[in-house]
């Protein structure tokens, strides 16, 4: 049976876990394989909203099997308090759940010293990172010192490697940025808690997910973060430190491409971004708040604003280029209900010449044209039905259809699972 794929076609935030969440009902294993617990998932279910930071947002279906991907970096402590929180709203977590003993372990010196050089940065350098220790984590696991989740099941290799890892962190902890050490003993009986807690959910989820897709099972690849902040196709270096692009799918699932079938590309009506970089179709002041409260555009695990702008069509063309989407999923629509005109960004202009793609620099310098369309200024959270959308709002998205030149398959009119719009 195929492997389907949910990517963000933007920064992040598009709105992946309630899509996700929809297309579960006919899942049988979810897979998140990329990036960490700085994401924020967020699924309505009859007006309860639940947020997912590490656990794939398809726990709550009591059928679906969860696979933490060897691409994620996992934070014990957190993933233990999601697990918990999962445990008391009523989802059997430890019961569906699966996690690749290829996956690489954030440990406290990882957080410390992400937040070291975030405040050590210059203005103009900072990357506004979470501060949660991921792209240290990924930076050891490049360099080939990071502590992989199955070296914690045999005690005696743990230690070996423990030492090692905590010896080198102390000294850069030390002499870089003159914090205080970590001691091992303390980071070992921490890791002895987690792997008494869920050591034998520790696998090779790689075997195991080609062998149930062999088998005729179904699975769902759910990524972090958005195409724009890809660390080889994004605006680096304001960027996530993994590829949540169709690529990294593949490589931190361990799913062979044979398997792979649709690619759903999540976008908004409109654009956000959270942190630093380039956004050209960035609006500000008084427009942008307007936006951001109607939109509630706060970020799910940090609260944090979300910058705002007009929906990009460069960057969805990027994104359907390095993706392979075979489809777009636009959310948020009903949040434009208020304009009476609708800008939509249809090109680049650089140094007065048109752009023909989305590029790899220089972002911050490309001018964005605009073409307007008129707005509906119609209430339409909620509606179900293509033909029970203004007639307005339906010109604005096979307008943006036109123009990025793959259909739109799921128009999200709300943030219950229910406010959704299935096209033919």
């Amino acid at each position: 049976m195929p492997a389907n794929l949910v990517v963000g076609a933007q920064w992040g935030d598009e709105g992946k876990a309630k899509v996700i969440d929809y297309l579960c009902k006919e899942i049988d294993i979810i897979v998140r394989y990329q990036g960490g617990a700085n994401a924020g998932h967020t699924v309505v279910v009859d007006g309860k909203k639940y947020v997912f930071h590490l656990i794939p947002s398809g726990v709550i279906y009591p059928s679906t099997k969860c696979i933490i991907g060897n691409g994620v970096v996992l934070d014990p402590e957190s993933f233990l308090q999601e697990c918990e929180q999962v445990e008391k709203e009523g989802f059997a977590i430890y019961e569906k759940l699966l996690i690749s003993d290829a996956c690489h372990l954030i440990l406290p010196f990882h957080k410390i010293i992400d937040a070291e050089k975030e405040k050590n940065c210059k203005p103009e350098e900072k990357l506004g990172t979470t501060k949660r220790g991921i792209g240290i984590c990924y930076s050891d696991k490049m360099n080939r010192i990071s502590l992989r989740a199955g070296e914690i099941l045999e005690d005696s290799l743990l230690q070996k490697r423990l030492h090692s890892i905590v010896d080198r962190k102390n000294e850069e902890l030390q002499k870089l940025y003159g914090v205080e050490t970590l001691a091992y003993e303390d980071i070992y009986q921490k890791l002895k808690q987690f792997r008494e807690k869920v050591g034998h959910l520790i696998t090779n989820t790689s075997y195991y997910l080609n062998k149930e897709l062999q088998a005729g099972k179904k699975v769902l690849l759910e990524g972090a973060q958005g195409t724009g902040l890809d660390i080889d196709f994004g605006t680096y270096p304001y960027v996530t430190s993994s590829n949540p692009t169709t690529g990294g799918a593949l490589t931190g699932s361990g799913i062979a491409f044979h398997h792979m079938q649709d690619v759903y590309g999540i976008s908004k009506a409109y654009a956000t971004r959270v942190g630093e970089g380039p956004f050209p179709t960035e609006i500000f002041g008084e427009e942008a708040e307007n936006l951001r409260k109607v939109g509630f555009e706060f970020g799910a695990t940090t609260g944090r604003p979300r910058r705002c702008g007009w929906f990009d069509v460069e960057m969805i063309k990027h994104a359907i280029r390095v993706n392979g989407l075979t489809a777009l999923v636009l959310t948020k629509i009903d949040v434009l209900s208020q304009y009476e005109k609708i800008p939509v960004a249809v090109s680049y202009e650089k140094n007065g010449k048109k752009l023909d793609y989305f590029p790899s620099y220089g972002l911050d310098r490309v001018k964005p044209i605009y073409e307007f369309l008129p707005g509906w200024q119609e209430d339409i959270v909620s509606v179900k039905q293509w033909q029970n959308l203004p007639q307005k709002c339906r010109d604005y998205i096979r307008y943006i259809e036109k123009q990025i030149n793959i259909p739109i398959r799921i128009i999200s009119t709300g943030p219950d699972r229910t406010d959704t719009i299935i096209m033919d």
